[in-house]
């Protein structure tokens, strides 16, 4: 398919109907125990349960995850008069590797949406957070005056205590980012609920959903069975949720998102027989991003895939990668990705998927279309509908095999 063809795709054929009472606001009890639709290489539809996922994947597979961690990305602090702003943490900007901004003490800048921004014409805000063991930490933000597009600014935060750090900090004063269409306030239990059981590496503003099904239990059945796994990092952006609302794609920016893959993984995927199955469409876009770094090694555009290729085949593309790292000594890619994934994309890496069900006329729903095919999504979805499934983020989830 062309890049016009792909830019002529209306996103009006990807709505369907999602009653509010489908989408779920709280996860269950014990997480293996939802909903599991099955979609064989065949095309038949099946139900069963997440704990089944053992028996349902290839016995050769190998699992994809995306080992990002939530933060408290959500800070609410006030004016002195008392009027309250709040302030969304998308992404650091000094420093700018997440690894470090976390580690910082004293102070560091963040590219960040802020609400009432009106009212915060000039002057920090200022506010004394109290740490897990007790100790006070006075905290101050400033605004800068430049806006950076979206609703967004830079903030610099500053506290006067040099042994705590950020990590530390946004823990203490800030709340789990839940996704807008719960609708209702964060929970104590989201803090829980609203991350994967593996997650370790701080910087996502929203969790990579299709893996919150995943138990200890369940892992250690998964690794028992010989289904091995490895681990990717995509920093999910709020970008994540914000919905297609041109006609057709070809007017919809897609955001970048920073992804980090370890350069033995790129180089067991170029050498690989084993289908890989990525968890969630984090992995997914991490994983079909890299055949479009092997020359461009820092950023991935939006229409890559659908503009005139190569052909490369995609173990010399990763290859190729391989040896760029070597050549400059780096043990992991670090890169960004504004892929779009839609009908007409030829995915290269991914065999199998697990993902949860998405919102109507969305960029993930697209990405399920582009794997099962164009009109193959409509009779997964309407057989989830007829059979009391739970939709997205805290809801069931899929499991499709080419």
């Amino acid at each position: 398919m062309t890049l016009d063809n792909v830019k002529r795709i209306h996103i009006s054929d990807y709505d369907y109907p999602l009653p509010d009472e489908r989408i779920a606001r709280h996860p269950l009890a014990e997480r293996e125990k939802c909903k599991l639709l099955l979609r064989d290489p065949d095309g038949r539809i099946s139900d069963h349960t997440f704990a089944e996922l053992p028996d349902l994947l290839p016995q050769d597979a190998l699992l994809i995850y995306n080992n990002t961690r939530v933060i408290n990305a959500r800070v609410r602090l006030h004016k002195a008069t008392g009027s309250p702003i709040e302030i969304f943490c998308l992404e650091p900007v000094e420093p700018r590797d997440y690894a470090l901004v976390f580690q910082t003490t004293a102070r560091c800048t963040w590219l960040c949406l802020v609400g009432n921004s009106k009212r915060w014409k000039q002057g920090p805000l200022t506010a004394t957070v109290t740490l897990a063991d007790g100790r006070p930490v006075t905290l101050t933000a400033t605004r800068d005056n430049v806006p950076r597009g979206g609703g967004a600014w830079h903030v610099t935060f500053e506290w006067n205590d040099p042994s705590v750090t950020f990590a530390t900090l946004i823990e203490a004063v800030g709340k789990i980012p839940i996704p807008p269409y719960l609708n209702r306030d964060t929970e104590p239990t989201d803090s829980v609920d609203y991350q994967t059981v593996y997650s370790r590496v701080n910087g996502s503003v929203a969790a990579p959903t299709a893996g919150l099904h995943f138990t200890p239990a369940l892992l250690d059945e998964l690794d028992r069975r010989g289904i091995e796994r490895r681990e990717v990092t995509l920093h999910v952006g709020a970008g994540t949720f914000q919905p297609v609302k041109s006609e057709t794609i070809g007017d919809h920016p897609m955001h970048h998102e920073l992804i980090t893959v370890p350069r033995d993984l790129i180089a067991e995927l170029a050498t690989t027989t084993r289908p890989v199955i990525a968890v969630g469409t984090t992995s997914v876009r991490t994983l079909e991003s890299l055949y479009y770094l092997h020359e461009a090694h820092h950023e991935v555009p939006q229409w890559a895939p659908y503009l005139e290729q190569t052909g490369l085949p995609t173990r010399e593309a990763l290859q190729r990668l391989v040896d760029y790292l070597d050549r400059n000594n780096l043990d992991r890619l670090v890169a960004s990705t504004r892929l779009l994934i839609a009908p007409g994309f030829r995915y290269r890496i991914v065999k199998g998927m697990v993902t949860n069900f998405h919102q109507p006329q969305s960029t993930l729903l697209l990405l399920v279309s582009a794997f099962i095919g164009e009109r193959a999504w409509r009779p997964v979805y309407d057989h989830a509908q007829a059979g009391g499934y739970r939709f997205l983020s805290y809801g069931d989830a899929c499991l499709f095999l080419q």
